[in-house]
């Protein structure tokens, strides 16, 4: 009789809610769970929404998130975080607090999420700070879209130039590496730019194809990072391996028609079976 144990790698991701299931909390279960990693979470907001946009966002009391991710620690210590939507500076306040009770916390990619792909802003003005002063330093990266780029860099983010400066500025704020989103470029292709900590720049190119279906896009990359930095990946190769992933669950889903507005990707293109790691 095999009585070897093993264990699954996980990712806990600390996000809001979409009930369309193409962003937030549902697109990072089904990233982490198509990449072969085990999902947890942690829901910090409700917002109401569809394929369309946000109609309003119901918030979840401070307690109930800390008491979420404690109960999770406790029993289900995760090998990566994906942080997504921290819209007030209590909540900020709560899920650094709540992981700093905890030795050698995982390594944190941390979404800022700010924008929808609706264009509707997402988060309260006055967090910005405390999300600067505290979720920087515990992220291990952070991915910030061209319109997040701007209200962060506090500068226009139109051009590849921009892109440059902006990042520079962002990681200067106190943040190990940045991973600024080029989605928006009114360029042939799609460029993204990542700062690492020790200062190179690398810069990612990728095919343009015409489609709506890019909901949750954002959300679907820091938990595709954070899957393949539980895989083993050092952040470089998460980083790249995380676009490469995204780019190709949107072609995937470009030609499926899914609710009215901007629709959801295709995360299941290619499922991978749950990894098992020797249980140590």
């Amino acid at each position: 009789m095999n009585t070897k144990k093993y264990r699954y790698p996980s990712v806990l991701t600390v996000a809001g809610f979409d009930g369309s299931g193409g962003a937030g909390i549902q697109a990072d279960i089904k990233t982490i769970s198509a990449l072969g990693c085990y999902a947890t979470s942690a829901l910090t907001a409700l917002p109401v929404q569809n394929t369309q946009g946000v109609r309003t966002i119901y918030p979840i009391p401070y307690q109930a998130v800390q008491e979420q991710i404690e109960t999770i620690l406790d029993d289900i210590f995760p090998d990566a975080i994906k942080i997504g939507m921290v819209h007030t500076s209590e909540l900020v306040d709560t899920i650094v607090d709540t992981f700093a009770r905890y030795a050698d916390t995982p390594p944190v990619v941390f979404d800022p999420v700010m924008v929808a792909t609706s264009g509707d802003k997402l988060i309260a003005d006055q967090t910005i700070t405390t999300i600067v002063e505290r979720l920087f330093p515990i992220a291990a990266v952070i991915t910030p879209n061209m319109d997040e780029a701007a209200i962060l860099a506090e500068m226009p983010v139109r051009t590849l130039d921009d892109m440059y400066l902006a990042g520079e500025k962002i990681q200067k704020l106190g943040c190990r590496s940045v991973l600024l989103k080029g989605g928006h470029l009114e360029a042939p292709r799609l460029i993204s730019l990542y700062f690492e900590a020790g200062g190179a720049v690398h810069e990612f190119s990728f095919d343009k194809f015409d489609t709506n279906n890019t909901h949750g896009s954002g959300c679907t990359l820091s938990s595709a990072i954070a899957s393949y930095i539980a895989l083993g990946n050092n952040l470089l190769d998460s980083v790249s391996n995380g676009q490469k992933y995204v780019h190709e669950a949107i072609f995937r889903g470009r030609d499926v028609q899914i609710g009215k507005g901007n629709g959801p990707l295709n995360h299941f293109f290619n499922p991978q079976q749950l990894t098992k790691y020797d249980l140590v």
